[in-house]
Protein backbone atom coordinates (compact mmCIF):
# COMPACT_ATOMS: atom_id res chain seq x y z
CA UNK A 1 0.00 0.00 0.00
CA UNK A 2 1.31 3.45 -1.05
CA UNK A 3 2.10 6.37 2.22
CA UNK A 4 0.37 9.32 1.89
CA UNK A 5 1.68 12.16 2.00
CA UNK A 6 -0.67 14.19 0.65
CA UNK A 7 -3.75 16.29 2.46
CA UNK A 8 -6.60 18.24 0.63
CA UNK A 9 -9.40 20.69 1.40
CA UNK A 10 -11.74 23.43 -0.42
CA UNK A 11 -12.46 26.79 0.19
CA UNK A 12 -15.13 25.50 2.81
CA UNK A 13 -12.60 24.27 4.90
CA UNK A 14 -10.32 27.79 4.93
CA UNK A 15 -13.11 29.56 5.70
CA UNK A 16 -14.17 27.53 8.86
CA UNK A 17 -10.23 27.43 9.78
CA UNK A 18 -10.23 31.32 9.89
CA UNK A 19 -12.80 31.38 12.88
CA UNK A 20 -10.84 29.18 15.14
CA UNK A 21 -8.61 29.95 17.22
CA UNK A 22 -5.37 30.51 16.64
CA UNK A 23 -3.78 27.36 18.61
CA UNK A 24 -6.38 24.94 16.49
CA UNK A 25 -5.34 26.67 13.52
CA UNK A 26 -1.71 25.84 14.60
CA UNK A 27 -2.63 22.15 15.64
CA UNK A 28 -4.20 21.90 12.50
CA UNK A 29 -1.53 22.58 9.86
CA UNK A 30 1.10 20.86 12.68
CA UNK A 31 -1.02 17.74 11.80
CA UNK A 32 -1.05 18.51 7.69
CA UNK A 33 3.14 19.04 7.86
CA UNK A 34 3.46 15.45 10.03
CA UNK A 35 1.81 13.90 7.31
CA UNK A 36 3.61 15.62 4.85
CA UNK A 37 6.74 14.63 6.30
CA UNK A 38 5.86 10.98 7.93
CA UNK A 39 3.11 9.89 6.22
CA UNK A 40 -0.43 8.97 7.70
CA UNK A 41 0.51 5.40 8.70
CA UNK A 42 3.12 6.88 11.23
CA UNK A 43 1.05 9.67 12.24
CA UNK A 44 -2.16 7.38 13.37
CA UNK A 45 0.36 5.42 15.74
CA UNK A 46 1.11 8.69 17.67
CA UNK A 47 -1.10 9.06 20.74
CA UNK A 48 -1.24 12.98 20.59
CA UNK A 49 -3.81 13.28 17.70
CA UNK A 50 -5.94 10.56 18.33
CA UNK A 51 -6.70 9.54 14.89
CA UNK A 52 -9.68 7.08 14.91
CA UNK A 53 -12.28 5.24 12.64
CA UNK A 54 -15.64 6.65 12.90
CA UNK A 55 -18.81 4.25 12.95
CA UNK A 56 -22.56 5.12 12.35
CA UNK A 57 -23.55 8.09 9.88
CA UNK A 58 -19.74 8.84 9.81
CA UNK A 59 -18.53 5.08 8.91
CA UNK A 60 -15.97 5.41 6.53
CA UNK A 61 -14.77 8.47 8.04
CA UNK A 62 -11.97 9.15 10.81
CA UNK A 63 -11.53 11.62 13.10
CA UNK A 64 -8.65 13.60 14.96
CA UNK A 65 -8.21 15.43 17.70
CA UNK A 66 -7.28 19.17 17.76
CA UNK A 67 -8.08 19.12 21.64
CA UNK A 68 -10.66 18.33 23.36
CA UNK A 69 -12.90 20.13 22.02
CA UNK A 70 -12.15 20.37 18.25
CA UNK A 71 -12.08 18.03 15.36
CA UNK A 72 -10.49 17.12 12.13
CA UNK A 73 -13.06 14.57 9.63
CA UNK A 74 -11.34 13.10 7.22
CA UNK A 75 -11.67 10.66 4.19
CA UNK A 76 -8.82 8.63 2.74
CA UNK A 77 -9.39 8.31 -0.95
CA UNK A 78 -9.79 4.43 -2.59
CA UNK A 79 -6.27 4.67 -4.02
CA UNK A 80 -4.64 6.20 -1.17
CA UNK A 81 -3.13 8.66 -2.88
CA UNK A 82 -4.69 11.58 -0.47
CA UNK A 83 -6.96 12.06 2.05
CA UNK A 84 -9.01 14.90 2.16
CA UNK A 85 -10.43 17.42 5.24
CA UNK A 86 -14.06 17.40 4.71
CA UNK A 87 -14.79 18.95 8.13
CA UNK A 88 -13.35 21.11 11.14
CA UNK A 89 -15.59 21.64 13.96
CA UNK A 90 -16.19 21.58 16.76
CA UNK A 91 -17.16 18.08 19.11
CA UNK A 92 -20.86 17.73 20.86
CA UNK A 93 -20.72 15.16 23.67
Amino acid sequence: MAEIFRVIWGKRIDKALSKLPNHIQLKFFAWVTAIRLDGLRKIRERSGFHDEPLSGSRQGQRSVRLNNQYRIFYIQDEHNEHIEVIEVNKHEY
